[in-house]
């Protein structure tokens, strides 16, 4: 009846608990910490707090224990864990902003409750979406509709221009940035497309350098996604969007053709359009200048140097929680959350942070190489990718590493639609790496106290 048994990993939902209540602790501690650090008291909201999170982080738990149960174990924990230090970063600077002015808006309510709605679009993802290979069938549907997305804000009447860059509309008393959502929209259109033309787009062209260029005739796609990119960046002025979604399509187009070629025939078509935004926009310019002598106009730039004296201010080790003044610094809860960081953390805590970040990316990555179908693998490969590319481009123009853009830090950062959304491409990869794990239809398990054993039927 039996064949000789074959052995897999557990499901491991249990060490996933425990690291979602350890991610949600390290969330609470941090809480605590920010009041003890301003007002020498533990804050008096704590409790409602950490049962909010508690209560949300199992319900998340559960849903993948429920309908993903081979899912990845380490992924939810670490996502939260950056969602708790976020939560306690944005506390902090509104403590810090009502000390100036009582009258400010606090964030740090609002954020929770993002928080909670990208929990429950987590749980909506994984409940719907029960075999990602099913979005295959959709992939020009989900093209035309991340279209429909970037031109939203192009709109007269519900499209809004903030710091220069036409990236949000107004819903009544909410805003929204469709290009949030255009992101996992883009990456299932390439993924599904380019399963189906990757064998055209992988013929050798001409050898220049030691490098496979690709034929000419197998240009076209990503010249329209260099189109794509630079009409971002023309109609909506936003360098950051525009290095997204080319880069996300060049990095996919590479994975399905294994053609290094494309990577520099993608980075030179992203140069041009980038020195054709600087010499058009003046918008792009006053970055540009910012990136290459931020001190040559402080009243404009003050927001970057403020950045940098908090990250300076936080040296190794940090100011401490509540110790600092991160509030100081325009935006600080926002685009500049990681100087924030940086500063009452210092290089040490900035660098743990973006560990977390890079295993987050490693798990994502992990999954798509251990994913068994072409079109799941480019889909996880492409998300991981955003999302390694979203916090190189943040962290990178905070830092003067590059010029400064108008991305927010995934999960951190004060922001509805960017939680949101995020939370769904967690969603994503949690899905793909359950049906990776999950054992074929044909073979028997039984579990046992240490692992399972699964054998084949004949």
């Amino acid at each position: 009846m039996s064949s000789q048994p074959t052995w897999v990993p557990r499901k491991r939902r249990g060490a996933e608990f425990f690291l979602t209540i350890l991610a949600v602790v390290i969330g609470i501690a941090a809480y605590c910490a920010v009041g003890l650090g301003t007002k020498g008291t533990i804050p008096a909201g704590v409790a409602k707090l950490a049962a909010a999170l508690i209560v949300f982080a199992v319900i998340a738990h559960l849903v993948v224990r429920r309908v993903a149960p081979y899912a990845d174990p380490v992924l939810l924990p670490l996502v939260i864990c950056i969602n708790g230090l976020g939560l306690a970063m944005i506390y902090r600077i509104d403590l810090g902003r009502t000390q100036i002015d009582s009258a400010r808006q606090e964030f740090a309510n609002s954020q929770l409750i993002w928080t909670v709605i990208g929990i429950a679009a987590f749980a909506g993802v994984l409940f719907v979406v029960r075999d990602h290979r099913r979005l295959q069938t959709y992939t020009y549907t989900f093209g035309f509709v991340a279209i429909a997305l970037l031109i939203l804000p192009l709109l007269p009447v519900i499209g809004r221009t903030i710091n220069g860059a036409r990236i949000w509309i107004n819903l009544g008393p909410f805003s929204f940035q469709p290009g949030e959502a255009a992101k996992i929209c883009l990456a299932i259109f390439f993924a599904g497309y380019l399963v189906v033309k990757r064998d055209a787009l992988a013929l050798a062209g001409r050898r220049f350098a030691g490098i496979d260029l690709p034929r000419g005739r197998d240009l076209g796609p990503i010249l329209a996604g260099w189109l794509v990119s630079v009409a971002i960046l023309v109609f909506q002025r936003d360098l950051g969007s525009s290095l997204l979604f080319f880069g996300l399509f060049v990095v996919m187009l590479y994975v399905a053709t294994e053609r290094p070629g494309w990577l520099v025939v993608g980075g030179l078509l992203f140069g041009a359009g980038a020195w054709f935004g600087y010499l058009v926009f003046s918008h792009v310019q006053v970055r540009f200048q910012a990136w290459l002598d931020p001190f040559a106009d402080p009243d404009r730039n003050g927001q970057i140097i403020n950045g940098l004296f908090g990250l300076a201010h936080g040296g190794i080790l940090g100011r401490g929680w509540g110790q600092g003044s991160p509030q100081l610094t325009p935006f600080s809860y926002s685009d500049f959350i990681a100087t924030s960081m940086g500063e009452e953390l210092g290089l040490t805590g900035l660098m743990a942070i973006l560990l977390i970040y890079g295993l987050i990316v490693e798990r994502g990555l992990r999954i798509a190489l251990t994913c068994r179908d072409a079109f799941g693998k480019l889909l996880a490969a492409g998300l991981a990718f955003s999302l390694a590319l979203q916090v190189f481009v943040v962290i990178g123009g905070v830092t003067r590493l590059i010029p400064l853009t108008g991305l927010t830090t995934p999960f951190m950062a004060q922001g509805g639609s960017s939680v949101v959304m995020n939370w769904a491409i967690i969603a994503l990869l949690l899905r793909i790496s359950d049906q990776t794990r999950r054992p074929a239809p044909e073979i028997a398990t039984f579990d046992s106290d240490e692992e399972t054993q699964v054998v084949k039927l004949s």
